[in-house]
Formats: structure tokens, sequence, C-alpha cells
């Protein structure tokens, strides 16, 4: 043997004790790994290390298991030296393997969906730091395809979606960024439906429905739209509350269409006629797709509102109009507070057989057992604002927590 070593040597028996214990101890690692990881993951309890360990070293065919060790025809035979140091090896492997089934069955998450499947995340070098605040650019890469049982696209509005270049946070899940690039392309172009699929480098493939109709799908049941000559101001988008000013009476409704009278069509929405009721019903009034905001200046507002202001506005030839504050920026300065400070807000729909299920915020005691707080809960129908803990919570419900983004992804794991 080459160094002087034969294979009666101690050196070289333990080296052969090692190689077997390898070679026969894969198959033995692997039970005690899946009986460790099994039993903790089904039970929540860790089953003893030392049954598991003599069934792996029963495996590997060593007579006796642990009383190996006082088996004459193990510890006197001619390769005893080897035998034991073999032993030793599938000894410790099997300890090890059942160790880490052990750990894994407490750490893997019991309760696996399609949707948490689809909770990926982008790619790093994508995600561009604004104020320390991660944000996200995505963009629409190919065409803009046609939906399957929808009429194909305008092309000028094909366009227009393709151009679309829009900014996000950075921390949402993909799925949450593709429902979110969905809702706004809904908005702003109004169309039917929209499909979305952002990949991890945040670029998105869009298939999209086209609208419906014009303005009589965006007037709610029992209101009016009618249309007026007007100084419109700089900046008003569909959505915006104004009242209107006129000769004949004055009235609050909903902007719904408007359009400076520039000859500048990226700022224009429609081209709406006077139109208010006709029999009772909403007249149709043809709109573009898109909702941008005027340019300023003399031109023609469409607002909905209820029948009696409708009547009045129609009499009207020339109207002034006001925009209505929907709110202050105090609460975007408590958001931005807050996520100074670390936390973040989310909304979360509760699952039917989550820990919340039948049971009310003050038995659950979700500050203490999660440490987020719900600031809003919608129960059977309505919201309750700063909800106290006596307010009943049921499967289904929705509610907005407030947390830092490790105890919200902890408490979605466990509620939502």
């Amino acid at each position: 043997m080459p160094f002087g070593l034969s294979t009666g040597s101690f050196p070289m028996q333990v080296l052969l004790g090692v190689y077997l214990g390898l070679l026969t101890g894969v198959i033995p690692a692997l039970v005690c790994f899946g009986f460790g990881f099994g039993f903790k993951y089904i039970t929540g309890l860790t089953i003893p290390a030392f049954g598991v360990v003599v069934l792996g070293i029963a495996i590997a065919g060593i007579n006796g298991g642990l009383m190996a060790f006082n088996d004459v025809t193990v510890v006197q035979s001619s390769n005893s030296i080897a035998l034991v140091t073999a032993l030793v090896v599938v000894l410790m492997g099997c300890f090890y393997a059942h160790a880490r089934g052990d750990a894994l069955g407490a750490n893997l998450p019991k309760h696996f969906s399609l949707k948490r499947l689809r909770e990926r995340t982008l790619s790093r070098d994508v995600v561009d730091l604004v104020g320390g605040i991660g944000q996200v650019r995505v963009p629409i890469v190919g065409a803009v395809g046609d939906m399957e049982g929808y009429p194909p696209l305008p092309e000028t509005l094909r366009t227009e979606i393709a151009a679309v270049d829009w900014t996000f946070p950075a921390d949402l899940p993909i799925a949450e960024l593709e429902r979110r690039f969905e809702e706004r392309l809904r908005v702003e172009f109004d169309v039917a439906d929209a499909d979305v699929r952002i990949d991890e480098r945040a670029r998105a493939t869009v298939v999209v429905a086209p609208p419906l109709s014009g303005v009589s799908k965006r007037v709610p049941r029992g209101e009016r739209a009618v249309s007026v000559s007007a100084l419109v101001p700089t900046g008003v988008a569909r959505g915006d509350v104004v009242s209107l000013h006129t000769d004949v009476g004055d009235c609050t409704g909903t902007v719904v269409a408007a359009k400076s009278a520039e000859p500048d069509e990226a700022d224009a929405e429609v081209s709406p006629t006077p139109a208010a009721t006709d029999g009772g019903t909403a007249v149709e009034v043809p709109a573009r797709t898109a909702a941008p905001v005027t340019t300023g200046g003399e031109g023609r507002i469409t607002v909905a509102t209820d029948r009696p202001s409708a009547e009045t506005l129609v009499a009207a030839s020339r109207g002034s109009v006001v925009v209505t504050a929907r709110g202050t920026r105090r609460e975007f300065e408590l958001l931005s507070l807050l996520r100074r400070t670390g936390n973040r807000v989310r909304r979360l729909t509760l699952r039917a057989d989550g820990p919340l299920d039948g049971t009310t915020l003050g038995d659950a005691d979700v500050r203490d057992a999660y440490g987020v707080a719900v600031i809003a809960l919608r129960h059977d129908g309505s919201w309750t604002v700063a909800p106290r803990g006596d307010t009943a919570v049921s499967g289904g419900d929705d509610c907005f927590v407030v947390g830092t983004r490790e105890k919200l992804n902890a408490f979605a794991e466990a509620a939502a």
C-alpha cells in the first residue's frame, strides 16, 4: 500500500469506516429527515430523536442498532474499527438529518395557494429610491392585445395605452401591481376590462377590451348628465365635484366629462353636445376613452346631478364652475409619517377559517398577538373607523391594518 499503510492499519480502518458510513448512511438520513419534518409539520410536536436514529441505523444494516456497540460480531471482528467508525458516521448523519427536518417542519408555512405562489416580487435592480421610498416604473412592452370575446380596440386608443409608463410602490407583490395597473387602465381609459401580466423586470403585457359606452355609463343611477358652457378651471378631471353657478340657478354635481376650447386634443376628453334629460333618461354623449385634465379657459363641462338640478341647468346658457374640495393633504401627511417611521398601511380580507373568524378584535388581541393595529373594518357591509375591542369580526370582512412590513406579512399569513 502507498505510504506504508495496509488495509489492516488503524488509519485505513478509520478511512474505510468513514467511507462505508457515508455510503450506507444516505437512505437512513433521508428517512430520519422525513420523520422529523413530517411529524413536526403535521402535529407541531418534535418526535424523539433517539427512536428515529435507532431506526436509521437499523436501516443501514447494522445489527442491533445502537446495541451494535456491544455486539460481539461487530466489536471483535477483523474490521471492527471500520464497522464502529461507520456506525458513528451513520449515527451523526441521522441526528443531523432529523434536526434539519424538524426545523424545516417548524418554519415551513402550512397554508399554500396559487395566490400565494403568485406573490412574486420585483428584481432589485429595477427599483428606484426616491426620498428613501422604493418606486418602480412599469412600461408596457409589445403590442396591446385585444381581449377575446370583445370587439378590437380602436387604433388611437391602442396607441394611447401602449404609451403608458406609470410608477408604483416597489414593495408590492407582483400580483398587487397587476391589479392596480388593471384598475388604473379601467379608470383612466374607461375600458370595459383589462388583463395585465408583469414580470420580475417590471415589464407589463396588456390585453384590453374597448369601452362599451360613453358618458351614460359613468352617470350614477337616478341622476342626469347636463352639459354647460363655462369658464373651465385648469386641471378639472372626471370625478371632481363642482358647483355650477348660472343665471337660472345653482347646483352641485360630479364631472363626467370636460373640454377646454383650445384645439389641444391631448387635453380634451370629450366633445359633448348640450345634453340633458329626455323623458327621464340620460342622453348619450360621445366621449373619448382617455380621462386627462382640462387646460383651462372657455369650454364645456358635463356634470351628473339630480333631476331637479338637471332641469334647472338645461335652461342655462352659461355658468361659472367652482371646484369643491374633496379632502386635505393631512391624510397624505399621515401616511408619509407612518412610512418614515417604518410602518405601512395595507388592506386585507380576513379568511373564513382564520384566527379572527367569529371573534372580536379584543378577544383576538390583534395588537399584542401580531404587533399591528386595525384602523378600519368593514363588517356586514358597513365600515367602522377606529373600531373598538368589542367589534365583531368574521371571515370575508375587509380591514385596513397598520404596522411594519414584517408584522403585516405575518398577520396576512395568519389571518388573511
